[in-house]
């Protein structure tokens, strides 16, 4: 075991190495703020497909859902909080949340994911721009 301080160094080194990511965040890293989202102001809008709970954590799973079932199997339609709503990214959930800048994109960078909606869906604000 003649060679057992290279050794010794050189876990050290790959250790130093390797921890480095974590050692930066820790020491030069800030947190973030959290998202200050814009809430549908009009009376009507208060009706949501779901809880508030539930659409900040599941509403992936929801229009993953809905686009299943309007593309594959048809259904346009869906009864939810009581009443009757189209299953439609840019007509049920823009309506109330109409400023993608204020409201999606903010989470969505502050937690890094990159959805795809956007590469069929068209913002509505870009069409009433044009």
């Amino acid at each position: 075991m003649y060679d057992s301080g290279k050794i010794i160094f050189g876990l050290i080194i790959f250790l130093g190495l390797f921890t480095y990511p974590i050692w930066f965040n820790i020491a030069g890293g800030k947190p973030s703020e959290k998202p200050n989202l814009i809430l549908p102001q009009k009376e009507d809008q208060k009706t949501c497909v779901n809880t508030t709970e539930y659409m900040r954590t599941m509403h992936m799973d929801l229009l993953n859902e809905w686009r299943e079932k309007v593309v594959r199997e048809g259904e346009r339609f869906t009864f939810a909080a009581g009443k009757k709503m189209e299953m439609s990214l840019s007509k049920t959930c823009m309506n109330c949340h109409p400023n993608k800048d204020q409201f999606c994109d903010q989470c969505h960078n502050y937690l890094d994911v990159k959805p795809y909606c956007w590469d069929c869906h068209v913002d509505p604000q870009i069409l009433e721009k044009k």
